[in-house]
């Protein structure tokens, strides 16, 4: 739509004109769900989205750290159950420790700012 950017790759389209591509803010709001659910804040059975891992909490990662389930079927990755899982887990303890959705969003958006993505 902008005449000036038409030459451009897409993802420098994007960084020019200062908005998120959809990859990225599907990713943010799979996060933040994913911390309504497990706060309770959803009225959502835990279980039916994540097992909690039983691996207790050390030196890496956060105490509310996610099992990674295998997927027999190639569609079954695809889930948000799934494909949330491996980002929930890199995040920091402070973050998932938020006391609100909305403090959560604002140290999400800084990890990610810090982080690059």
């Amino acid at each position: 739509m902008v005449s000036t950017l038409k030459k451009l790759l897409y993802e420098s389209r994007f960084h020019r004109l200062g908005l998120t591509m959809l990859q990225r803010r599907r990713i943010r709001g799979d996060l933040i769900e994913t911390f309504k659910i497990l706060t309770g804040i959803e009225k959502v059975d835990i279980k039916q989205f994540f097992e909690l891992s039983d691996t207790g909490y050390n030196l890496r990662g956060h105490s509310k750290k996610l099992t990674v389930n295998r997927c027999c079927l190639d569609s079954r990755k695809y889930f948000f159950s799934s494909r949330v899982v491996h980002h929930w887990n890199y995040l920091k303890q402070e973050t998932v420790d938020a006391q609100s959705v909305n403090i959560f969003k604002n140290r999400l958006d800084q990890h990610r700012q810090d982080m690059g993505i």
